[in-house]
């Protein structure tokens, strides 16, 4: 699975995440990254959803970030 929201639709979802859920982008890249690991994006997706109770939404921003970070690390 991808993200399948528009980018601005993303750059929302990340800015409301303190307010939806009581954490920051960082405090969810860092749960995400202690947590099991898990190759598949929906995998990744459906533990947070799971084990957090937070929108799919959410999740999908917070697991498409830290994709996007990985990378950044691995090339930048």
């Amino acid at each position: 699975m991808a993200l399948h929201h528009s980018e601005e639709t993303h750059q929302n979802l990340c800015a409301r995440l303190a307010q939806a859920t009581g954490r920051d982008l960082q405090e969810w890249i860092r749960v995400l990254e202690a947590g099991p690991t898990f190759l598949r994006f929906e995998d990744r997706v459906s533990w947070l959803r799971s084990e957090y109770g937070i929108a799919h939404g959410h999740a999908t921003a917070i697991v498409h970030e830290q994709d996007l970070r990985r990378a950044q690390r691995n090339f930048g």
